[in-house]
């Protein structure tokens, strides 16, 4: 029950976050920043993609890959649909993982002591939860500035 709701917040953030890219009026427009703002909407979309499929898919689901952390933060005009499609794989690696997830597993140690020690599952997915709803409402505002 309670991997199901992680479920559907995951995927409705990710889905919004597509949409939100997507929306985006240009591809130089995902990358404009401006005043204290330092990273863009394509930044924040690469570090997403990067970050769910490091923990979701490295880390819980043993996939193997092999993130990229300050390519996500240096890496300008990718492509929007190349940001798009990242985010697509990210959603299918978390969708994967969780719908393998028992209740009883949200209690187990996290695998990684980036959320701190002994640190359990459910903290770490109500952790990257709030990382993803965060940064999804920095890419709302970008979005609708730049298209103002």
């Amino acid at each position: 029950m309670q991997t199901r709701i992680f479920l559907h917040f995951f995927l409705r953030d990710l889905d919004k976050l597509v949409a939100e890219i997507e929306a985006f009026p240009n591809e130089e427009s995902l990358w404009l920043i401006g005043g204290d703002v330092k990273n863009a909407a394509g930044t924040l979309g690469l570090h997403l993609a990067g970050n769910l499929q490091h923990f979701f898919g490295a880390i819980l689901g043993g996939t193997g890959y092999e993130r990229q952390r300050d390519l996500e933060f240096s890496a300008r005009n990718v492509p929007k649909q190349e940001i798009v499609t990242g985010l697509q794989t990210a959603r299918q690696v978390v969708e994967q993982v969780l719908e393998n997830m028992t209740d009883a597993q949200l209690n187990d140690v996290f695998p990684s002591a980036h959320f701190g020690e002994n640190r359990s599952t459910l903290h770490a997915l109500l952790h990257l939860l709030s990382h993803l709803s965060y940064h999804l409402g920095q890419v709302n505002y970008l979005r609708r500035l730049v298209a103002a």
